[in-house]
């Protein structure tokens, strides 16, 4: 890719912004106020895609193995995930969520759903439609 333009910085500024401002949005619409933004997503990561051992999330999560190992012992206290042994591999665990925590991710799902629904429907037709075009996009750089 060439060199970014100042028109090109100037939206990547714009995009990093509103970006921010709508996640923090989200986030005011979540069922568990005590939970941190990394519990959640670590709760979010195993409703979505199933059990995984505590390395696999920090990784996942961009943490160090400790502070994830420390996550899942807070989550395991509050009932929302639980430990079992690996299959294979004696020395490790894998973590599952359980029905609570799915529950509440899936509640949670709605209520931020249904909020940005309500916001979307202010939008003009070519804006939704460009926003519909954009969300495999952000999609991917979220995942980059």
């Amino acid at each position: 890719m060439p060199e970014l333009s100042q028109d090109d910085l100037a939206a990547v500024t714009t995009l990093r912004a509103s970006v921010l401002r709508l996640g923090r949005r989200l986030r005011n619409e979540r069922v568990d106020e005590s939970l941190s933004v990394t519990e959640l997503s670590v709760l979010g990561w195993l409703v979505r895609c199933g059990p995984a051992t505590p390395g696999e999330l920090a990784r996942r999560e961009h943490v160090q193995p400790p502070s994830m190992t420390r996550i899942v012992a807070m989550l395991e206290v509050k009932g929302l995930v639980r430990r079992d042994p690996h299959p294979e591999d004696r020395r490790q665990v894998v973590v599952t969520a359980t029905d609570q925590a799915e529950a509440m991710v899936l509640e949670s799902r709605r209520r931020r759903d249904a909020w940005l629904a309500g916001r979307v429907e202010s939008l003009s037709e070519e804006e939704w439609a460009a926003l519909r075009v954009a969300a495999p996009v952000l999609e991917r750089l979220a995942d980059l």
